[in-house]
């Protein structure tokens, strides 16, 4: 059991990474789904994206993501329709899931664990640039948005390497805070919100970076951010005023505890470090050992 703030967030890690089971599980369907694609609208790329697919993932709370790169022809102007015929097709052939639309995607429920569910977001490819693949996905009001994974996942993969690959698992961490609390706030804002903020850093300690990082969204007002790749415009945090407003609530009362955890560790006060950790993360961080 830790001693050390240090030892705590190593074993915080570890409790969240996927075990092997739940990778496992979160390959088991994909040919199958990837088959009925092909079937029914041609398919042109099929591949894994998310958190599963960016090594962000969180134990227990992270299903898996991927892109169908369908032709277009096969598609709709309106982005909406698409996910009504793609949710129709997957429906068909896993009829007892429960299909439903979870706009830009269709999440297909396999079993009864978070890890076995899968989103397929229907995509349709706009261009390569420099190596890297940009299509356009449902934006939830009918239209197409730009999204490139292969450009986000470079860049968060080159931020981290950078930076002792320590950004991934910041990340992990904030993101154990968004699933633990209930936190409705964009997985895709965070990552890429916490992957700008450390590239501004030479060095990344936890106990500090995340007490900075929630302390720059609460002083931004959670504002949207331009995408730092330059491909999906601006990002939002959230879709309606209720989850900002929840977002802004609990990302005050996180932000107040890891100021406590902070002074806590700089006075040498392990055990009270600990315990506001603890609910920064619902009670959910590793216990104090001594």
């Amino acid at each position: 059991m830790p001693r050390t703030i240090n030892e705590g967030f190593r074993d915080f890690l570890s409790k969240l990474t996927p075990t092997g089971t739940e990778s496992q599980a979160a390959k088991l369907h994909r040919t199958s789904i990837e088959q009925c694609l092909r079937t029914n609208f041609g398919l042109l790329r099929f591949f894994r994206t998310g958190s599963f697919g960016n090594g962000t993932s969180i134990s227990g709370y992270s299903d898996v993501d991927y892109f169908a790169s369908i032709p277009t022809k096969s598609l709709k102007d309106n982005s909406d329709s698409t996910l009504r015929e793609v949710r129709k097709a997957l429906d068909k052939r896993f009829p007892d899931t429960g299909v439903r639309v979870n706009s830009p995607a269709v999440l297909v429920p396999f079993g009864n664990k978070i890890s076995e569910y899968t989103e397929v977001v229907p995509a349709d490819y706009v261009k390569k640039q420099k190596s890297l693949y940009i299509y356009d996905i449902p934006d939830g009001n009918g239209k197409w948005k730009k999204s490139s994974p292969d450009a986000h996942n470079a860049y968060v993969a080159y931020v981290n390497k950078k930076l002792g690959f320590k950004v991934k698992p910041l990340v992990r961490f904030l993101k154990a805070w968004k699933y633990y609390r209930n936190v409705p706030i964009s997985s895709f804002y965070l990552e890429l919100q916490a992957t700008r903020y450390a590239s501004t850093e030479e060095t990344i300690v936890y106990s500090i970076d995340i007490k900075n990082f929630l302390g720059l969204l609460y002083k931004n007002n959670l504002s949207r951010m331009v995408d730092p790749m330059g491909i999906s415009g601006y990002i939002s945090p959230c879709v309606t005023t209720a989850q900002y407003e929840d977002i802004k609530s609990k990302l005050t009362s996180a932000y107040a505890r890891a100021i406590k955890a902070r002074e806590a560790e700089q006075n040498e006060k392990i055990k009270d470090a600990f315990y506001w950790w603890n609910l920064v993360f619902d009670n959910n961080f590793p216990n104090y050992y001594y």
